[in-house]
């Protein structure tokens, strides 16, 4: 079992240190919100379960009888909920020699800084993993980007037929594809573009592409039609935490597609263990992520 004790900072049994440094950095804001919609949950497990609607409407002949349809159960997601936690123990004998209180505040600033950041890669892995068939988030069989969701009426796609880096051509294309998507009976549905998410490797290109008012990279002074189409309203979104460096992805206005699910807050707890006077401090959370309909998100793995 780790402990601090004062063999951990021998520097901070002894008066001259000016200051300390290595824990204190500023922390990148809650990314995974703009990955994941949050919502609470009091389940052990939550699902989220797809119903197919109907088909369009037959041609009714005079006197002739209306055509009924069914609609049907589709797809489930399974979310369930993962446990994660962090703590530290100090020795009673370090907390009594130590000169430097602020070496000891500041363990619990590190330890939410942790937590947070666990959270962040957490959620970010589902975007990291999304070409990835051997991480499947739904019932479908297939990866999150995928060019064969099955559906009710035939397979859907939400990549690029050919996998490509971030372009104005490829990001067109997804446009494009967006436009013309539909739910699983075949009918048009409404969905729209509201933020391109790339790495941070990408966001100087992603940023010229959405903001230029002309073209980018050719002599032509033909307009930047994403951007005068307000293609994408919300603009671009950087994760730190996605790794694969040439992956991008659009997330739509599709509800209960990329669902993360709260089952416990982030605690910080303390106690003291008698028999050795060590101090202990933990901190746990619970929660998972979920995708339901894939429309939610759009992308590419890169070329």
């Amino acid at each position: 079992m780790a402990v601090i004790g004062t063999g951990n900072h021998p520097k901070a049994q002894w008066p001259g240190i000016l200051t300390w440094f290595g824990r204190q950095y500023n922390k990148h804001p809650k990314e995974c919100e703009f990955l994941f919609d949050y919502r609470k949950s009091s389940k052990s497990r939550e699902e989220i379960s797809e119903v197919t609607g109907f088909s369009i409407p037959a041609n009714k002949t005079e006197g002739g009888r209306t055509t009924y349809d069914t609609e049907t159960q589709g797809k489930t997601a399974i979310a369930l909920h993962s446990a994660y936690s962090l703590g530290f123990i100090t020795t009673r004998e370090e907390l009594d020699d130590n000169l430097y209180p602020v070496v000891g505040k500041q363990r619990s600033t590190a330890l939410a800084f942790s937590m947070h950041t666990g959270r962040e890669i957490v959620a970010a892995n589902v975007y990291n993993r999304a070409g990835n068939t051997a991480f499947d988030y739904g019932d479908s069989g297939v990866s999150l980007l995928s060019t064969s969701h099955s559906t009710a009426n035939g397979s859907q796609s939400n990549t690029l037929a050919v996998a490509a880096d971030l372009s104005e051509a490829s990001l067109e294309d997804l446009l494009i594809q967006i436009g013309n998507a539909k739910n699983s009976r075949g009918l048009q549905i409404a969905v729209m573009p509201k933020c391109l998410i790339v790495p941070v490797n990408e966001s100087f290109n992603a940023t010229r592409i959405l903001e230029s008012q002309l073209r980018v990279g050719t002599a032509n002074n033909d307009v930047n039609a994403i951007k005068q189409m307000g293609a994408i309203p919300e603009g671009v979104k950087v994760s730190h935490y996605i790794t694969d460096t040439d992956a991008f992805f659009i997330r739509t206005n599709v509800p209960d597609g990329m669902v993360g699910l709260n089952r416990v807050a982030l605690e910080l707890t303390r106690d003291n263990d008698f028999d050795t006077d060590n101090a202990k401090t933990k901190a746990y959370e619970r929660f998972s992520h979920v995708v339901g309909d894939f429309r939610a998100l759009y992308g590419s793995m890169g070329g």
